[in-house]
């Protein structure tokens, strides 16, 4: 899949083929990694990058320099398909820029519009308040929810989804990916959850479900991928529901 481009003042948001990740470009991500995780290595980075089809990388062209990305893959589970987001980090200097988030809504809404046979659903575990406050932004419809329990049908499929990816480490109770011992986690200082974003309602739900977040536990969730669950305001970040940058 030919790469596809956004561009946004310095940043550049780029949906670009794993294979075609140059060198240069895997050392620039494993270093921002290393900066922002503890007890990440090489192989791990390596392993996680290889399984996916796509990077979304936010290019600094200026510096030449890659300040964020996220790793994405397909999983056809058969009955459905789940839009599977891996490694995802942005430089802190560039929290409150959307280009990610951007690129990420329009390669969403080409998958939705490509896809014909079965159900899509984006299936995403974090282990950091700020990628969970993703959902109530961008869907109508997610789990888990503070608005209400997950249905059953959903449970079964994040189920299917976490056992068959983490088998030892999922505990269908909790809907959570408990970390490895020696398992990377966010470092100290970077996005800590503090009484003042404690007063996000999103951000205490996402506490009270997954308390081992700070030692890289990771909360499983999912939502329908369709036009018609996109918020407004994903919408007014991705730029329009006809916008377009997956070639197909």
């Amino acid at each position: 899949m030919p790469a596809t481009q956004l561009v946004s003042d310095r940043l550049r948001a780029s949906l670009v083929a794993t294979k075609d990740v140059a060198a240069r470009d895997r050392e620039q991500m494993f270093s921002l990694m290393v900066e922002y995780y503890e007890n990440i290595d090489r192989v791990t980075f390596e392993a996680d990058l290889n399984e996916k089809q796509w990077v979304i990388q936010l290019v600094d062209d200026e510096a030449n320099q890659i300040r964020g990305f996220s790793t994405q893959v397909l999983l056809n589970m058969g009955s459905f398909t789940a839009l599977f987001s891996g490694d995802t980090i942005v430089d802190r200097n560039y929290w409150a820029r959307n280009e990610l988030a951007r690129c990420w809504g329009r390669f969403a809404l080409d998958l939705i519009d490509a896809h014909t046979a079965g159900e899509l659903y984006w299936f995403l575990i974090t282990k950091g308040y700020k990628t969970y406050r993703f959902l109530p932004t961008f869907f109508r419809e997610y789990y888990p929810s503070l608005d209400g329990s997950m249905p059953a049908s959903l449970m079964r499929l994040v189920s299917q989804l976490a056992a068959d990816r983490y088998p030892r480490r999922y505990n269908v109770e909790t809907g959570i990916v408990a970390a490895d011992r020696d398992g990377y986690r966010l470092r100290v200082g970077v996005a800590e959850i503090t009484p003042e974003r404690l007063r996000d309602p999103h951000v205490r739900f996402f506490v009270e479900k997954n308390p081992g977040h700070p030692r890289g536990d990771e909360l499983c969730c999912i939502a329908p991928l369709t036009r018609e669950n996109f918020t407004r305001a994903a919408y007014r970040v991705i730029g329009g529901p006809e916008s377009s940058v997956v070639n197909r």
